[in-house]
């Protein structure tokens, strides 16, 4: 059936005008330093996530704030330049902690938060944000899409609460492929399940 050329067409026109949604839940990156110290030894990759060389960690941590903490928080790899915690803003209130949207790696001027592991605590002095909602695009999708690196967009989803997200970023790498990425109150809001698809609108 893979090889069915009907199929392949359908998979064709659809890879054209919709792109794949994602939950991205609270997580966490770390430097190789910062593993070592939480954990003894750099990161070990437990499987594979939608974005090539990306992984979800065996390691876990306790992300602690002022007035509450979360646990078993999942690390994501590879190692990264600098530490940097992603939240929703429901989960900042658990925190105690009120961070700012902003895109993965912006994190002048942000808060701070502490991460336990095993053999050790990191106390991060920035890296606290709630991710602006984005899409991944290779350069080849992205010309197919008729946006560029930075763009904002309009993306409409097909979920069960079907919504039209404004202020959508549109990031483009050779290391992308396609796939949107809202935090968990954003999912939540339009009633997203996995394997949702939605369109980037005029």
């Amino acid at each position: 059936m893979e090889h069915d050329p009907i199929h392949a067409l359908t998979e064709a026109v659809m890879g054209r005008l919709f792109i794949e949604i994602e939950a991205s839940g609270r997580h966490v990156h770390v430097t190789e330093e910062q593993a070592k110290k939480l954990f003894g030894h750099r990161l070990t990759p437990s499987r594979p996530l939608s974005q090539p060389g990306q992984f979800l960690a065996k390691e876990r941590v306790t992300v602690l704030g002022s007035k509450g903490e979360f646990q078993n928080v999942a690390v994501l790899g590879p190692e990264r330049k600098e530490g940097q915690v992603e939240i929703s803003l429901t989960d900042g209130r658990t925190l105690g902690i009120t961070p700012p949207v902003r895109l993965s790696g912006e994190t002048e001027n942000t808060p701070g938060i502490s991460l336990l592991g095993p053999l050790g605590r990191v106390d991060l002095p920035r890296g606290l944000i709630v991710a602006h909602r984005h899409i991944h695009l290779s350069p080849a999708e992205a010309e197919n899409f008729a946006v560029k690196d930075g763009q904002v967009v309009r993306f409409q989803t097909y979920t069960a609460r079907p919504c039209v997200f404004e202020d959508m970023v549109v990031r483009v790498h050779p290391n992308f492929c396609a796939a949107v990425h809202l935090d968990y109150d954003e999912a939540n809001a339009c009633g997203f399940r996995n394997g949702d698809l939605g369109r980037i609108l005029p």
